[in-house]
C-alpha cells in the first residue's frame, strides 16, 4: 500500500503546489491580494490520479516537479518584478499547467515507454465512450459536489463585512486542507485500485484486509499533521500573509481545520473503498446529501445568522464532511466481500468472451 500511494501523493502534492506558492507569493502583499488570488484560482484544483497508469508515475513526477521549480521564479517575477500582484500569480499558474501539459506531450511523444498507445483507432474510441463515461460521470460527481461546496462557502464570505478579511481566512483554511487532501487522495487511490484488484482477483478476505491497512495508515497520518498544525496555529499564518489579523484568526480557525482534516481523511480513503467496489454512484449521492444538504445550509445560517462568520462557514464544512464520513463508514461495514469478489470475477469473464466472440 506505502509504495503505491508514494509515488501518487507526491504527484498530486507537486501539482497542487503550484497554487499554493501563487497564494503564498500574492498573500504577502496584502490581504486583498490573498482573496483575489484565492478566488481567481479557486476552480483549478486537479483530482482524478485514482487511474493514473503505473509507468506515467515516474514521468509526471518529474514532470510536475520541474513545472513547480520554473513556477517559483516565474511566479516571483509576475508578482513582484513585473509588479501584477494577484493577478500575475494567477497567470503564472496558467502558464505553469500549460507547461506541465507540454512536458507530458513530449513524453507521450517520443517514449518508449507510450510506443504501443500513440496509434489511435477511432473504432476503439467510440466504442469505448459509453463505458467510460458510466463510470467517469459518478466519479466526477463524488469530486465535483464537495469541491464546488467549498468553493461557494469561499465566494459567500465575499457578502461578509470584513469581506477582505474573511475571505483571506478561508483561503488559507481551504489551502490547508486541500494540500492535504492530496496526501490522503494518495493512499485513498492506492486502496481503491487494491480493492479493485483482489475483488478481481477472486480474494474478498485481501480486499477487506486493504480496509483495514487503508484506515490505519490515513488515520496515523492525519493525527500527525493535525497536532502539529495545532501546535504550531500562531505562526502558521505566517507562511501566507504578513498581516497580523490574518494570523491571529488563522489561530483561532485552527482547531477546526484539524478537526477537519481528521473527519476528510477518514471519508477520502473510505470513498477510495467504494469506488475500488463500482460504487460511485452511491458515492455521488452521499457527497449530495452531506455537502449540498447539509453542510452548505448549516454553514449560511451559522455565518449569517449566528454571526459566526468564517468559523460559522467552516463549522459547516465540519459537519457535512462528519456526515460523509459516517455514511462512508456505514457503506464500508455492510458490503459483502464474497459477493462483490464474485460479482466481479462475473463482471471479467463476461468482457473476456465478448472480446473473444468479436476475433476474427
Amino acid at each position: 500500500m506505502s509504495s503505491l500511494a508514494a509515488p501518487l501523493m507526491l504527484v498530486a502534492m507537486t501539482l497542487y503546489l503550484l497554487q499554493v506558492v501563487s497564494m503564498m507569493m500574492a498573500g504577502h502583499l496584502s490581504a486583498l491580494s490573498l482573496s483575489g488570488v484565492s478566488i481567481a484560482t479557486s476552480f483549478t484544483n486537479v483530482t482524478g490520479f485514482s487511474l493514473v497508469c503505473q509507468s506515467m508515475v515516474l514521468p509526471m513526477l518529474l514532470s510536475n516537479c520541474a513545472t513547480v521549480c520554473i513556477h517559483i521564479p516565474l511566479c516571483w517575477a509576475l508578482v513582484y518584478k513585473w509588479e501584477l500582484g494577484y493577478i500575475g500569480a494567477a497567470l503564472a499558474i496558467g502558464l505553469s499547467y500549460w507547461l506541465n501539459v507540454f512536458f507530458l506531450a513530449l513524453y507521450m511523444a517520443f517514449s518508449s515507454s507510450c510506443e504501443k498507445t500513440r496509434g489511435l483507432y477511432l473504432d476503439d474510441i467510440f466504442s469505448s465512450i459509453k463505458e467510460f463515461l458510466h463510470i467517469a460521470f459518478p466519479s466526477a460527481a463524488m469530486i465535483c459536489l464537495e469541491w464546488w461546496t467549498f468553493e461557494l462557502l469561499l465566494l459567500l464570505a465575499g457578502l461578509l463585512p470584513d469581506s477582505k478579511l474573511e475571505t483571506s481566512v478561508l483561503s488559507v483554511c481551504l489551502t490547508t486542507v486541500s494540500l492535504h487532501y492530496y496526501v490522503q487522495y494518495g493512499i485513498s487511490a492506492a486502496g481503491s485500485t487494491r480493492v479493485s484488484n483482489e475483488l478481481g482477483a477472486g480474494n474478498p478476505e485481501i480486499a477487506r484486509g486493504v480496509v483495514y491497512v487503508s484506515l490505519i495508515l490515513s488515520t496515523t497520518e492525519a493525527v500527525i499533521v493535525s497536532t502539529a498544525l495545532f501546535f504550531c496555529r500562531h505562526i502558521f499564518g505566517y507562511a501566507f500573509s504578513n498581516d497580523k489579523g490574518v494570523v491571529d484568526y488563522v489561530a483561532e480557525v485552527a482547531p477546526l481545520i484539524c478537526l477537519s482534516i481528521i473527519m476528510d481523511s477518514f471519508q477520502i480513503v473510505l470513498s477510495g473503498i467504494v469506488r475500488g467496489c463500482g460504487w460511485q454512484h452511491i458515492g455521488a449521492f452521499v457527497n449530495l446529501g452531506a455537502y449540498d444538504l447539509v453542510a452548505a445550509p448549516i454553514a449560511v445560517l451559522l455565518c449569517f445568522v449566528a454571526h459566526l462568520r468564517a468559523k460559522g462557514l467552516w463549522i459547516g464544512i465540519l459537519t457535512g464532511t462528519t456526515v460523509q464520513a459516517t455514511s462512508y463508514v456505514v457503506i464500508t461495514a455492510l458490503i459483502n466481500w464474497k459477493k462483490q469478489a464474485s460479482e466481479a470475477r462475473k463482471r471479467i469473464f463476461e468482457g473476456t468472451c465478448s472480446t473473444n466472440d468479436e476475433l476474427p
